[in-house]
């Protein structure tokens, strides 16, 4: 309660963290909030299956957790684009999110496989000039 009560209108946990995912996504659902589910690399889209009909993102990390500035991992544009294909047979709108390593090289190919929502961290704080930085993002 006190995220929705700070404000909050949407509310993202890590599948890893949650034993009882489909609950806590209830949980969420409940305070009447968007409720979305976070992947790491190396979690499957299975672990997915019994929840996309209920939840109304997911931000798949294409890093590992841990601190910014890394590497964007290849093989996730392929897990990007799964995901895409999986969400497009859903009644409900759901974005597709993805976290780590964007910058303007492969920003392109990311938005290509399917993400409609970007995290650009490190691509834009550590840029000499942030509008240039977010407008090459946008570019991209």
């Amino acid at each position: 309660g006190e995220f929705v009560d700070a404000g909050s209108d949407i509310i993202t946990v890590h599948a890893e963290a949650c034993p009882h995912l489909n609950r806590t996504i209830q949980l969420i659902k409940e305070k009447d909030i968007l409720a979305g589910v976070v992947l790491n690399p190396a979690t499957p889209l299975s672990s997915l299956e019994e929840i996309l009909h209920e939840i109304d993102l997911v931000l798949l990390m294409s890093v590992n957790p841990g601190f910014g500035g890394q590497k964007f991992i290849p093989s996730m544009l392929d897990k990007i684009q799964n995901l895409s294909e999986i969400m497009s047979n859903y009644d409900h709108p759901m974005a597709l999110e993805v976290d780590g390593g964007i910058n303007p090289e492969n920003v392109g190919e990311i938005k290509q496989a399917g993400a409609g929502v970007l995290v650009a961290g490190s691509a834009v704080f550590k840029a000499k000039d942030y509008k240039k930085a977010i407008e090459s993002l946008r570019e991209g």
